[in-house]
């Protein structure tokens, strides 16, 4: 009976050594097999390609593909400034391709000495010492305070994408302006140094845009008020005018 005993105890240590012996290879083959090599990186403008893989690597106990899209796959980010969320997707066993979703931003606004960016429901996404490019100067806005993951305490919400749909068409017809006033009517203004574009309301705000990019180089130096005002698709060069301050 001892013996027995004896002979079971050590099939169950033979067969415990075995399965530790298979799993340990297994995680080392899936380890190896799935090690990354390379990461390639799109749809990032906000940061470089190497703060980016400092971003999804960091957490990740190892460098595997695997690990690394279970990680991130759908998931979105609620602590990087700038990204919604950073999608993985395996191209081969050693090689991933990490596509970055950025928040919109639709512009910032000035307070205490800080830039404080807002995205396009009103919500401080990140606060800096230093202008980024890109993003558009908002005045014209009334609030008490600028609180960082917060919206920005303002009347009308509803501002925040007008505020979005100007600076997209700013960036589709590359047009830089300095800054974008809105008054307490709603109507737009945009500042190119000291010349003012008078944009009105939204109404055909596409068409007004797209006469705008012609007209800018021209108020290169120029002091005054450009009128677009009722600029529209029907309109013609003698519907602008320019007072001269």
């Amino acid at each position: 009976m001892s013996n027995y005993a004896e002979n079971l105890k050590k099939i169950r240590i033979l067969v415990i050594t075995i399965v530790a012996a298979v799993l340990i290879l297994v995680t080392a083959v899936f380890l190896e097999y799935f090690r990354i090599d390379k990461i390639a990186v799109s749809g990032n403008t906000r940061y470089t390609e190497e703060e980016i893989v400092e971003m999804v690597l960091k957490g990740v106990p190892v460098k595997n593909s695997i690990l690394l899209y279970l990680k991130y796959h759908n998931k979105s980010l609620s602590d990087v400034p700038f990204i919604e969320k950073m999608d993985v997707k395996i191209v081969s066993p050693s090689e991933v391709e990490v596509y970055v979703y950025e928040k919109a931003i639709a512009g910032y606004v000035k307070y205490l000495g800080q830039y404080m960016y807002f995205d396009r429901d009103g919500i401080i996404v990140d606060s800096a010492t230093e202008e980024l490019p890109g993003i558009p100067y908002v005045t014209g806005l009334k609030y008490d305070e600028c609180v960082k993951y917060e919206p920005l305490p303002v009347e009308d919400p509803e501002v925040f994408s007008k505020i979005l749909s100007i600076t997209q068409l700013l960036s589709k017809y590359e047009i830089g302006a300095d800054r974008i006033y809105f008054s307490e009517s709603g109507d737009i203004t945009l500042y190119f140094g000291k010349a003012r574009v008078m944009i009105g309301t939204l109404d055909h705000i596409d068409e007004k845009m797209m006469g705008l990019k012609e007209i800018v180089p021209k108020l290169t130096g120029l002091s005054g008020v450009l009128h677009m005002e009722d600029y529209d698709a029907e309109s013609n060069s003698s519907m602008i005018t320019f007072e001269k301050d």
